[in-house]
């Protein structure tokens, strides 16, 4: 099928139902300049962007738009002609402004996120404070993950490796999606061989011991796309 010439629209439902590169690398195509630009002349709102927090707040825009299994693309119903275009300027523009706001809040002191995730946990019922356990408990495997990610890699590469196992793991593109992702700047095979390097790095440590093998499982338990 040739995906350059369907609608927005029936080219995010091909990514979403079918989940084939092609589709995958056409939607990067079509959206890839407009998310860059939003981030871009946000940035310049509110600070002097470096090219690596434009590339942050980029990839971030494709780690929200895909996490919980696509939640937020599936959701999204179009109005009107080239409605997803408008849907992922609000959300790539909403994004990066929510990040200079939170850096400015924690600058500030972070109490009352802090306050309002404990009245949650006491005031929820069971089934809520059973799924603000797993929600939890997913967050912490993540950051020890990450822990042990950024502790084992180093060198101008590093931060392009992480995003790499991030993109698989947590927002379940393939190698080949991956590679097609500008700034990656990698072959399907050339992504596959960090993937896989990362990924016995990553299980390695986790897993020091028999007795603690189950840490390991856990590491394909956070793909694809857990939210937080």
């Amino acid at each position: 099928m040739d995906y350059t010439i369907i609608s927005p629209e029936d080219l995010v439902l091909a990514c979403l139902n079918n989940g084939e590169e092609a589709a995958w690398v056409e939607f990067i195509r079509r959206f890839q300049p407009l998310i860059a630009g939003v981030v871009l002349r946000v940035c310049r709102q509110w600070a002097q962007p470096s090219p690596q927090l434009i590339d942050d707040l980029v990839q971030e825009t494709y780690l929200k738009l895909c996490a919980d299994r696509f939640r937020l693309l599936r959701a999204f119903k179009s109005c009107h002609k080239d409605a997803m275009f408008g849907y992922i300027k609000v959300f790539a523009a909403n994004l990066a402004r929510d990040h200079f706001k939170t850096s400015r809040a924690l600058k500030r002191g972070g109490a009352t996120v802090t306050d309002s995730l404990d009245a949650e946990a006491v005031s929820g019922t069971v089934a809520e404070r059973m799924s603000l356990s797993e929600t939890v408990e997913r967050k912490l495997i993540i950051e020890k993950v990450a822990g042990l990610l950024a502790a084992g890699t180093s060198g101008p590469s590093a931060e392009r490796d992480r995003q790499i196992f991030w993109l698989y793991y947590r927002v379940g593109l393939t190698a080949g999606g991956i590679a097609s992702l500008p700034k990656i700047g990698l072959s399907t095979k050339g992504v596959e061989s960090i993937l896989l390097r990362l990924t016995r790095q990553v299980r390695q440590q986790l897993v020091p011991h028999k007795e603690c093998a189950s840490d390991r499982d856990r590491l394909e338990g956070i793909r694809p796309a857990d939210s937080l």
